[in-house]
């Protein structure tokens, strides 16, 4: 399938493919893009002809790197880390774009510098949050949900919205509980019991100090996805 077109202005990825990622109708793609190029949200480039998995010709967007993930946001946000990691993949067998002017030779370095300078920065900041959490870990037993969203110095309808996109917790009754596998994995502890005073059965789902740790992570890479799709 012809869907990844490589020039020396740009990498671009097509909307079939996109709507190949995503699990979605190619056409409700087209109509997203359409609806964010009219409201300015991403550019609305030409169509392009291509030749899909059967051979039949059909008419695409390309889209560049930064309005895939808008497109991506607004269609299908758990689907994000999937994009990002065939972007990698695409990036990666591509191989660099040589500049073909003086002009682009400096232009890419002044990028790469300003990439460089950025990655700097936000290993600095995130530096002392990775250590507390270390330290959090090594001293600490299983904490409960509103304590771990502050560990993270997260807010908790995002951090709970993310916890259910990502299939990681869901509401059972009144409780929120972890789904089976990461129980399994040792992320979650779950306690049970009877309330004293009015012999009420209850159950708590807790993160251990390894579902701390590892949530840490996760969440750690959603902001940066969240923050590629802003950017």
């Amino acid at each position: 399938m012809n869907v990844l077109m490589n020039t020396a202005a740009a990498l671009t990825m097509s909307s079939l493919e996109i709507s190949d990622l995503v699990e979605s109708r190619h056409d409700n793609v087209k109509v997203t893009i359409e609806r964010l190029a009219a409201r300015g949200v991403i550019q609305l480039p030409a169509l392009q002809e291509v030749r899909n998995h059967i051979g039949q010709i059909v008419s695409v967007y390309p889209l560049e790197k930064r309005d895939s993930y808008v497109v991506v946001a607004q269609l299908s946000p758990e689907f994000t880390a999937r994009l990002v990691d065939r972007w990698q993949e695409l990036e990666a067998k591509q191989g660099p774009v040589l500049p073909q002017t003086m002009a682009q030779a400096l232009r890419m370095a002044a990028e790469q510098a300003e990439h460089i300078e950025v990655q700097e920065a936000q290993l600095r900041e995130a530096a002392p949050k990775v250590e507390y959490v270390d330290r959090y870990v090594a001293a600490n037993g299983a904490k409960g949900f509103r304590q771990v969203a502050k560990l993270l110095n997260a807010n908790e309808p995002d951090f709970r919205l993310f916890l259910q996109e990502k299939k990681i917790m869901y509401r059972l009754g009144n409780e929120w509980t972890a789904y089976q596998n990461h129980i399994d994995a040792g992320r979650f502890v779950v306690k049970t019991g009877v309330a004293t005073r009015n012999e009420h059965a209850f159950s708590t789902t807790k993160f251990t100090p390894k579902g701390v740790e590892w949530i840490a992570g996760e969440w750690a890479k959603h902001q940066v996805a969240q923050k590629v799709v802003a950017a």
